[in-house]
């Protein structure tokens, strides 16, 4: 007797209850050809600039929204003719094969790829959309068939074997429109964190002296009369603990529950703690210094650990660390960098960087202000993390488990 479980997932809409069970099957029996990408000669002006649109794995990235648009790069029919790659029909599947795996787009527009892509192209018996999330749900299974020693790499037999399960077409189509409808909440309370984030930018450069001046744009009505900003070298208004500051290595950590801060934020939790207070830490090198992908300067509280590539500083009061926190994040720091491969902000340079402050009034009332704006966007933040969350848990459920249908 099998011991394999029907092809049945946990989550059912009502409506699908009592229907048959999920078919199953392989991409290769699905789909007779898996289209390969290919790249023109990038030397032949004639093969580019055109109005075919291109597509590279680096342009599909982890985006909420399934359909890809348009390219950044086009080719000429010309371009196409002398490449691997085939126009592809609206609503085909492209799945980046390599560097990395997994990455997954729908086409709304005819295009070609790149040799880092494949793609399947539409078949009446599996709704494109609904295949986009089920390869979605099954993103480890799609890597675990990469191969190579120098990267990995997913062939086109690889995808062929890989299994497939689907209901009827109207359930294929309920499922599709159940987690877009959900992608679709996601990206419009992630506008609302990006709005909020824009906001807060703005408000830091109003309430704040612009360059070159010592009186803000804006100032609440009680501080409309008050004088100059005053500015500090940073030295000057806080205390310097990179002294107390211990790098482990990897390998060495033992792991607990205290967070172990790095240059952008929290690393990894081991056992221990060097600090028990509020401080503010201030990336000391990395990239991050001159990209600005995350904050550059972030507070910490409670028992931490540090490692020595984030500046530790404790100020008088936390409504003044909350203004260099927020004026840190908001001004550029290229005239402080040493270093071209790797930037790097010192000591030195870090105690020199001028640091605009108004009397301790005004400061902790525009504290007060940053701080319940940072409220709001940690707030939509943890919002958008429960959906992926709640998303994650209906992908689960909605599609049948690989392990538990003997797979």
């Amino acid at each position: 007797m099998s011991n394999k479980t029907a092809l049945v997932p946990k989550l059912r809409f009502p409506e699908f209850r009592d229907s048959e069970e999920w078919r199953q099957s392989t991409l290769g029996k699905i789909f007779t050809r898996i289209a390969q990408g290919g790249t023109p000669d990038t030397s032949n002006p004639k093969f580019w600039n055109g109005t075919i649109d291109w597509l590279t794995p680096a342009e599909m990235g982890k985006s909420l929204n399934p359909f890809i648009q348009n390219t950044n790069r086009k080719i000429t029919d010309l371009g196409l003719k002398n490449c691997s790659s085939i126009l592809l029909p609206v609503n085909s599947i492209i799945i980046s094969t390599r560097a990395p795996i997994g990455y997954l787009g729908i086409n709304t527009v005819p295009m070609a790829i790149n040799q880092g892509c494949k793609a399947l192209m539409p078949n009446p018996h599996l709704h494109s959309l609904f295949l986009y999330y089920f390869l979605h749900a099954n993103e480890n299974r799609l890597n675990d068939l990469g191969a190579g020693n120098t990267f990995k790499e997913l062939s086109t037999n690889a995808l062929k074997s890989f299994c497939v399960y689907f209901p009827s077409n109207q359930e294929q189509q309920k499922i599709a429109d159940c987690l877009s409808s959900l992608d679709d909440l996601i990206t419009a309370e992630d506008k609302k964190l990006s709005a909020l984030k824009v906001h807060k930018k703005g408000l830091i450069q109003k309430l704040f002296p612009a360059q070159g001046k010592t009186v803000p744009e804006w100032r609440f009505p009680e501080f409309r009369d008050c004088g100059e900003w005053v500015i500090y070298p940073l030295v000057e208004i806080c205390q310097n603990f990179d002294r107390n500051r211990i790098p482990i290595a990897e390998k060495e950590r033992k792991k607990g529950s205290t967070p172990y801060y790095g240059a952008s934020g929290i690393v990894d939790y081991i056992d221990g703690f060097i600090f028990d207070e509020e401080l503010l830490c201030v990336s000391e090198d990395g990239a991050n210094l001159v990209a600005r992908t995350y904050p550059i300067a972030f507070s910490i509280s409670g028992k931490t650990w540090v490692n020595n590539h984030a500046h530790v500083l404790k100020f008088e009061n936390s409504f003044t660390q909350v203004l260099v926190e927020s004026y840190l994040n908001s001004i550029s720091l290229s005239d402080f960098l040493t270093g071209m491969a790797q930037p790097k902000l010192n000591r030195a340079k870090l105690d020199i960087i001028p640091i605009p402050l108004p009397e301790e009034k005004e400061r902790q009332k525009i504290a007060d202000c940053l701080s319940s704006l940072d409220a709001l966007i940690s707030a939509q933040t943890e919002k958008i993390e429960a959906l992926k969350i709640h998303k994650r848990g209906l992908m689960q459920g909605i599609f049948p488990s690989f392990e538990e249908v003997g797979e």
